[in-house]
């Protein structure tokens, strides 16, 4: 009797996982990505070979198509190692998915002859449009374009007009990047990495198989044939929003190891008898309620993005209580990662605002990110109360 024992296998390591390990590599060329105004090509070569750039792609086209909460924790992950490359990523990725939810044919355009393909985007409609047969003529100015310089293809908000000139719906139109420009105009105080310049178009001809409609959109009602892909059955406008989340909670993460590195070193606190900070009572404590922040942001941020999941899953669209509360997460969370980030300012102290540290690189990084319009916390504050109250009148479509 012959026996034979198998070899052991070793699963691969999960896209978290494998985004936690590329950490050391993105801390180390952060301050090179912040100064040169884009992510360091080493950094994107990185992340592209790692998978960890077509997170949304189709399967049908080699990608991953993961999960929110997949999303969510890679994205965060990276920004524990640098804000403005997870930012990056995370643009790339909510674009990638915007494109799966296009027609079979627009998805091919983009990753049938290049499955590594990368997406851009900026929904703002900062465009005119003239309807001509088969399409739109589009030109417009989009900022803020967050990846372009690592992208193929863009995403872009345009009006849709009918022959008239009359504007009938909102729509989101996918352009190759060879049919636009890119303006060098992202000079800001954080996130300087991310490259988030304008894009330009004059005259481009978009087909009509390449515009999405953001009216139906927000509905759930998407152009794709492949209905049953749960991915890109996800609820549009909390996608688009939460996505935001997972970068903010990120960088409070950072800090709080960046601070607690420097109390085990034996900081003391000037002007006191405490030779070493993490003796002192008030550094426990705020060391503590700087924890607990980050775990209710990630707590909030989770639940959301199973919400997102969850109901992707399911034959009905996520209602729109639902959908406010998720807004709301999104901005809880920003909230709550700034707060943790100032409770640990404080601790390290003004030693945090050295240029060589890299502490108030994470500081502008978390100030500026959390100020994108979506996420803003008193307008998603807002909305969900509206939702909860049952007011029809709202502050925006966009829920």
């Amino acid at each position: 009797m012959t026996t034979t024992s198998a070899e052991p296998t070793t699963a691969p390591p999960s896209l978290p996982a494998l985004a936690a390990g590329l950490v050391p590599l993105l801390r180390g060329n952060a301050a090179r990505t912040e100064e040169d105004r884009r992510v360091a090509e080493e950094n994107i070569t990185a992340l592209a070979e790692a998978g960890l750039l077509r997170l949304t792609v189709p399967r049908r086209f080699g990608g991953a198509e993961a999960n929110l909460r997949t999303f969510l924790e890679v994205s965060s992950e990276l920004a524990r190692g640098c804000g403005s490359t997870a930012w990056v990523a995370t643009l790339v990725n909510v674009c990638n998915w915007i494109t799966g939810l296009f027609p079979e044919r627009a998805q091919r355009e983009v990753w049938g002859d290049d499955p590594g393909a990368r997406v851009c985007g900026v929904l703002a409609p900062t465009a005119t449009s003239r309807a001509v047969e088969g399409g739109l003529v589009v030109t417009g100015r989009w900022g803020f374009a967050s990846g372009c310089l690592h992208s193929q293809w863009a995403v872009l908000g345009v009006p849709v007009v009918d022959a008239s000139g009359e504007q009938i719906d909102q729509g989101t139109a996918l352009i190759p990047l060879t049919d636009l420009t890119i303006e060098d105009t992202w000079y800001v105080a954080g996130m300087r990495g991310t490259g988030s310049n304008t894009l330009v178009a004059d005259e481009v001809f978009v087909p009509d198989h390449r515009i999405m409609s953001v009216t139906e959109g927000v509905e759930g009602v998407y152009p794709t044939e492949h209905k049953d892909e749960t991915l890109y059955r996800s609820a549009l406008v909390p996608v688009l929003a939460l996505v935001l989340a997972g970068p903010q909670l990120g960088l409070a993460r950072a800090g709080l190891e960046l601070v607690t590195a420097s109390l085990a070193k034996g900081k003391g606190i000037s002007y006191t008898f405490y030779e070493r900070a993490a003796e002192s009572p008030s550094t426990q404590m705020q060391i503590a309620e700087a924890a607990q922040l980050i775990d209710t942001a990630a707590l909030h941020m989770l639940r959301a993005a199973d919400d997102i999941d969850t109901w992707a899953a399911k034959p009905e669209y996520m209602p729109l209580l639902t959908r406010a509360r998720v807004r709301m997460d999104t901005g809880y969370v920003a909230r709550r990662s700034r707060e943790a980030l100032d409770l640990l300012l404080s601790v390290q102290g003004a030693g945090s605002f050295a240029e060589a540290n890299p502490m108030q690189r994470i500081w502008r990084d978390q100030e500026t990110g959390s100020r994108h319009a979506v996420i803003n916390p008193a307008i998603s504050t807002e909305l969900y109360g509206r939702a909860l109250l049952g007011i029809e009148q709202q502050v925006t479509p966009l829920i």
